[in-house]
């Protein structure tokens, strides 16, 4: 080996450790700031939390205020968001990666959910504004909210689906295959279980960015301060279940911080960082769930 070679190969090298280290210092700078506002948000959160604080309505008395109507509106919100956004999501990424034909029909397709990935969030609250709300007479529902927010998840759970079916190999379809099976039982007994795990991430990544939206919601005509909880989903007749619920007003938690952050006295910061220590645990939670189903599904697979 030359001499010449050894000097570019000690450079490139260095150059990679050089690389390594600047992005070991930014990840440490990034962790950092988060540590330090999550420490702050547990400091002056953690006085807030407590019993009465989680099962009390907003108030004008900051000592008396808590987040019951918005942790309800959010649990039910993002219910309607996943029951939606998932099984359209999913399913699209599944026709698109499998079924539909490679053309400039579906290029086009592909670019524009790529493209909608990127919209700002007050834009899908606007196109919810006329068509839920004007068009078709949805009001200022939570059936409204969950439908806005499923739009805006849907885009980022189809391309994270097919990011997952991707990284199935094609020897295992093959195989399917030649044992005789159709193109929907590969899908539904192999391509699909093999990616679950990477279509977990995708949806949670979804979730996760809605359940702090704010802006679409405000657009939709969520309330800041409500003093009451929707009707229940469950009733004591036959059949036990009721769908009312789907067109009652809300609040969410980002709305009802967003009008305590709103708000002179400091007493209701303390609250609005109470209500985000909720959220992000919730969120956290969120993301462990996620993280066990594919821990579970990636065993059984190898099993």
């Amino acid at each position: 080996m030359s001499h010449d070679i050894r000097m570019q190969i000690a450079g490139n090298k260095r150059r990679d450790r050089c690389f390594a280290a600047a992005g070991l210092v930014a990840m440490a700078f990034a962790v950092l700031i988060l540590l330090f506002l999550l420490m702050t948000l547990g400091v002056e959160g953690g006085r807030r939390l407590s019993w009465e604080f989680l099962t009390s309505y907003p108030s004008r008395v900051p000592s008396r205020a808590g987040i019951l109507p918005g942790c309800i509106g959010t649990v039910l919100v993002m219910l309607v968001t996943a029951w939606t956004s998932v099984p359209l999501g999913v399913a699209a990424a599944v026709y698109l990666e499998e079924y539909a034909p490679k053309n400039w029909l579906t290029a086009a397709i592909e670019i524009n959910i790529a493209n909608l990935a990127g919209v700002p969030s007050i834009v899908y609250g606007l196109m919810a504004l006329g068509l839920f709300v004007y068009q078709l007479h949805l009001g200022h529902s939570i059936l409204t909210a969950g439908l806005t927010l499923a739009l805006l998840c849907l885009p980022v759970v189809i391309i994270a689906t097919r990011e997952a079916i991707r990284t199935v190999p094609l020897s295992i379809r093959e195989a399917s295959y030649a044992l005789g099976a159709t193109k929907w039982q590969t899908v539904r007994d192999h391509v699909l279980p093999y990616s679950t795990g990477g279509i977990l991430t995708g949806v949670i990544i979804a979730l996760s960015r809605a359940i702090g939206e704010t802006a679409p919601l405000i657009t939709v005509g969520a309330l800041s301060f409500i003093a009451f909880l929707p009707t229940s989903p469950v009733t004591a007749e036959p059949p036990f279940l009721s769908l009312r619920w789907l067109l009652d007003p809300f609040t969410v938690l980002p709305m009802q911080m967003f009008n305590w952050v709103s708000r002179p006295q400091e007493a209701f910061h303390l609250n609005a960082a109470g209500a985000g220590l909720v959220l992000m645990s919730v969120t956290l939670a969120m993301n462990g769930l996620a993280f066990y189903i594919r821990y579970r599904t990636r065993r059984r697979i190898q099993w």
